[in-house]
């Protein structure tokens, strides 16, 4: 699948996302911790990102060339509205937590092909970050506690919170710079 997107419009595109959302939870940080705890499971939040990942996914496998595979389009295509409707109705525990880590799944793959064969070494920036996505979303998926637990530890202390926001503050930064030598 390729996404025709340059390495600096994703690498701006993700640095803006990073900078805006990390310094939301420095100078916004009750409200955002208390957003974040009650996130997980929101089934609300749930059906509305499970809704996202399907036209997401819908779209990869009607587009995608799929080789020899291309008897498997048509009953991937029919597949995928009925697991939506299996999910909605009967996964209702963590929903959003499982619904965000198939996004994360899914927003690691435009990454990954901008910075695919591209010179400049900083894309590197973006490449660790679409892994991290990767790794955390599928344990997200597969675990969805884990994201509650996760965000319980970076929320049990104020130090760990003001830390960790200010390090993706200065990773955004990183990428926004980077970006514009691109």
């Amino acid at each position: 699948m390729h996404y025709p997107l340059s390495l600096r419009a994703v690498g701006l595109v993700v640095g803006l996302y990073l900078v805006a959302v990390h310094l939301l939870a420095v100078f916004k940080a009750d409200a955002v911790r208390g957003f974040l705890a009650r996130f997980p499971r929101w089934h609300a939040a749930g059906v509305a990102l499970l809704t996202v990942d399907l036209v997401w996914s819908w779209y990869i496998a009607f587009v995608m060339d799929w080789g020899e595979f291309q008897a498997w389009r048509a009953p991937v295509l029919l597949f995928l509205p009925v697991a939506y409707v299996f999910m909605i109705a009967l996964v209702h525990e963590f929903l959003a937590a499982r619904a965000l880590g198939i996004l994360l799944l899914l927003a690691a793959m435009p990454v990954l092909d901008a910075a695919f064969m591209q010179p400049p070494r900083s894309r590197l920036l973006l490449v660790v970050l679409a892994y991290v996505w990767v790794v955390l979303g599928l344990f997200w998926t597969s675990s969805p506690h884990l994201l509650r637990d996760h965000i319980q530890f970076f929320s049990a202390a104020p130090r760990r919170w003001t830390l960790g926001a200010w390090a993706g503050v200065l990773y955004g930064v990183l990428m926004l710079v980077f970006a514009m030598r691109w």
